[in-house]
C-alpha cells in the first residue's frame, strides 16, 4: 500500500486583502492558485525582513474582469482567508529579485487523431488562401518584426477549437492562478510558419484595440515525422519598471508538440524563434491555430 501523503484537494476559498491605510479587497480563488501563493509568500518575506528593498507589484482583475486591483507587495498587511489557509512560514524562500515568473499550461492530444488528420487536409487545401501576416499590439512596427502566412476565415475547425476552449477555460484561468472572468470574444487564426519565419518579441494587449485580450492560446500541428525544427515559443518573465510591465531575461522555452494547447497571459511579453524547414514545402510548416480570449 501506498503511503505517501497526498495533497489536500483545492478548493474555492475567500481571501480578504488588508492593506495599509484600512483599504481592502476580497477575492475568491482556489486554495492552490499560484496568485494565493505569491500573495503568502510576499507577506511572510516582508514580516520576516527578507529580500530588503524588494517590492512586487500586483495587479488582479476584480468585479469580473470589469476593472482590476493594483497594489504594492510593501502594502500588504494582512490575508484573512475563508475556510483557514495555513503556511509554513519557515518553509517560504526570500525573494531575490523582483521577477515575476510567467505561468503557463499545455495541453496535449486536445484534438482526436481523426481531428487532426482532417484539420491537416483541410489547411492544404486552403493553401492559396493564406496571406502575409502583420501586427496590430503596441509593439516596434519594423518591417522584419514578424514573418509567416496567416488565413483568417476558417469556420470549420475556429468553431471545434473555440468551443473545446470555452469548456476547459475555468479549469486553465485556475492553473494559472488569475480570477475567474466573462468571456466576450475568442478570437481565431490559422497560422504558417515555413523556412526563416519568426515572430520578434511582443505583447498581444498592448493596444487600445486589444486591451480587452485577457489570455493567449497556442495551438500546434503539422505532418509527422516533424519535417521542421526550431520555431519554439520562448514567454519571458516580467518586471515592474515606471509601472509598465517589461521582458526580464528569463523566459521559459515551449517546444511546439504537435496537437499540444498552449495558453498563457496576452500581457506576457514572448516571441517565436526561427524555423527552418530544408524543403520549404508548405505541407511542411509548423502550422498553429492561436488567438485570444477577451473579458
Amino acid at each position: 500500500m501506498d503511503s505517501t501523503p497526498q495533497p489536500p484537494e483545492s478548493q474555492k476559498i475567500k481571501v480578504q486583502l488588508l492593506l495599509t491605510g484600512g483599504h481592502h479587497c476580497t477575492l475568491h480563488l482556489q486554495s492552490d492558485a499560484l496568485l494565493l501563493q505569491e500573495l503568502f509568500t510576499s507577506l511572510a518575506n516582508r514580516s520576516q525582513n527578507q529580500a530588503p528593498g524588494f517590492t512586487k507589484f500586483f495587479q488582479i482583475p476584480i468585479d469580473e474582469g470589469r476593472s482590476s486591483f493594483c497594489f504594492s507587495s510593501e502594502n500588504l498587511v494582512g490575508i484573512v482567508t475563508k475556510p483557514p489557509v495555513f503556511v509554513q512560514v519557515g518553509e517560504v524562500k526570500p525573494q531575490a529579485t523582483n521577477i515575476l515568473p510567467s505561468h503557463y499550461v499545455q495541453i496535449d492530444n486536445f484534438l482526436t487523431q481523426e481531428e487532426l488528420n482532417q484539420l491537416l487536409a483541410y489547411t492544404l487545401q486552403k493553401e492559396a488562401a493564406f496571406v502575409s501576416t502583420s501586427t496590430t499590439t503596441n509593439t516596434p512596427h519594423y518591417p522584419d518584426h514578424r514573418q509567416s502566412l496567416v488565413l483568417y476565415y476558417f469556420p470549420e475547425f475556429s468553431e471545434i477549437i473555440v468551443s473545446r476552449l470555452r469548456t476547459i477555460i475555468p479549469e486553465i484561468v485556475r492553473k494559472i492562478g488569475i480570477p475567474t472572468f466573462p468571456i466576450t470574444q475568442i478570437e481565431s487564426q490559422l497560422t504558417a510558419h515555413n523556412d526563416a519565419d519568426y515572430y520578434k518579441i511582443h505583447n498581444d494587449n498592448g493596444s487600445l484595440e486589444t486591451a480587452t485580450r485577457e489570455l493567449t492560446y497556442v495551438y500546434y500541428f503539422y505532418r509527422e515525422p516533424k519535417p521542421f525544427s526550431g520555431g519554439e515559443l520562448l514567454l519571458y518573465d516580467s518586471k515592474i519598471e515606471n509601472n509598465h510591465y517589461v521582458k526580464a531575461e528569463s523566459f521559459r522555452k515551449i517546444e511546439p508538440r504537435n496537437n499540444s494547447l498552449v495558453v498563457f497571459l496576452s500581457r506576457y511579453l514572448h516571441e517565436v524563434l526561427p524555423v527552418h524547414c530544408p524543403s520549404k514545402a508548405f505541407a511542411d510548416c509548423r502550422f498553429t491555430i492561436n488567438g485570444w480570449v477577451r473579458r
